[in-house]
């Protein structure tokens, strides 16, 4: 099916422009701080009441607005400044299914999948206005390229990715591997990277044409990462202790062994440095980009969510059943655990521009602050913002 490419003009084209815009400027004003400072340790800001359960939290990093869905098919937005709560009720059935959450800065739109009613719900970030697009079944993960708008929902139950148009909500399918069960976007060349977690392949979907290739992995690959600086995808083998490295050139691929039950993935750009979360061995895995060559890192109990700050090259681990976030100081790998007051951590995300990090309990149905580390900050951020991204060769 031929899809209609949006050019960088227009009133996309300002919209893009204002995200790249405002990074920068977000960016020049934290430059200001002193670069030379210690690292200090984060803290408990506040905690902030949920809805039953709540099993995903991802952030707005432009309107410093947090959304977390709960099994109560509740979204909750979280003001980042006042840390008042509003509910956004999605009217569908309450559900025990995990389902994927998804932010487009650029639209200011949220998305998020409804596993059991095959479908993504869509929320204006101003008005709260919804409207749902079909899926197929069981959508379980979800990828935004901002600067094209479109959406990519990987269906679980149909080996199937929906593509969405973000400005119409259309859609289109493009057939995978069995269980498509995490996907990610190269913002450069505008691949499409989807883990099949029962065929053991990766699918590659060209973001133009939809035209697909298939790559070997390694046994249940279950998370999936790109490096867009470097033109690198790293797929974690949930059942083979290992990351499957592909060269987005050539699609030759290289495997990394890493520790028991890799489940979560998150690659900084700016250092070349990817971490793996290894979930019954309690470590993670910090992989150097250039050489593949590894670093285990211990942690709290079943670490899982991990995200990172890459302004201060930061690590954040929600260590599941350990009821604390570990953070990773990316310089020296040390290991620093900070309690957040959950009985289960389910999940974790940090704003870089408030230095605020944010994780949910899932027992406690709530959202513990935290003050980040006061690290330096990168100096090659700056650059490669303004450089890279600002030429709108990036999402």
């Amino acid at each position: 099916m031929e899809q209609h490419k949006p050019q960088i003009s227009g009133t996309h084209g300002a919209g893009i422009k204002k995200y790249f815009s405002a990074i920068a400027t977000c960016l020049a004003s934290c430059i200001v701080l002193p670069i030379a400072v210690m690292a200090s340790a984060q803290t408990v800001s506040t905690t902030v009441p949920l809805g039953d359960h709540p099993q995903t939290v991802v952030v707005n990093i432009l309107t410093n607005k947090i959304y977390t869905i709960d099994n109560s098919s509740d979204v909750t937005e979280i003001d980042g400044i006042t840390n008042s709560p509003t509910t956004i009720p999605l009217g569908l059935p309450a559900t025990n299914s995990v389902n994927a959450m998804a932010v487009n800065p650029i639209s200011n739109k949220i998305y998020t999948t409804s596993v059991d009613t095959n479908q993504v719900s869509v929320i204006d970030g101003v008005t709260h206005a919804l409207s749902f697009v079909p899926t197929g079944v069981n959508p379980v993960a979800l990828a935004v390229s901002r600067s094209k708008n479109r959406i990519y929902a990987a269906n679980f139950g149909s080996a199937t990715v929906t593509v969405i148009n973000g400005r119409d909500n259309t859609t289109s399918t493009v057939a995978v591997g069995a269980e498509p069960d995490g996907i990610a976007i190269n913002r450069k060349t505008d691949q499409i990277y989807v883990a099949n977690f029962a065929s053991n392949n990766v699918t590659v979907i060209d973001g133009g044409t939809l035209a697909t290739q298939t790559i070997s992995a390694g046994s249940g690959p279950f998370a999936v990462e790109v490096n867009s600086a470097t033109n690198k995808i790293y797929v974690a083998n949930l059942l083979g202790s290992s990351v499957t490295v592909i060269d987005g050139a050539t699609n030759s691929s290289t495997t990394v062994p890493v520790g028991t039950f890799p489940s979560g993935i998150a690659v900084n750009p700016f250092t070349n440095n990817i971490y793996v979360t290894n979930r019954l061995d309690n470590t993670v895995t910090v992989i150097d980009g250039q050489s593949n060559l590894t670093t285990t890192v211990a942690v709290g109990t079943l670490p899982f969510h991990l995200d990172i700050d890459v302004l201060r090259n930061q690590i954040y681990v929600g260590d599941f059943a350990g009821a604390a976030i570990t953070t990773i100081d990316g310089a020296t790998n040390t290991p620093t655990t900070v309690p957040t007051g959950n009985v289960i951590v389910n999940g974790v995300v940090v704003n870089p521009f408030t230095n605020k990090i944010y994780a949910i309990g899932l027992i406690e149905n709530d959202v513990t602050v935290l003050n980040g580390v006061d690290a330096p900050l990168s100096r090659r951020v700056l650059p490669l913002i303004e450089g890279s991204l600002g030429e709108g060769d990036n999402d």
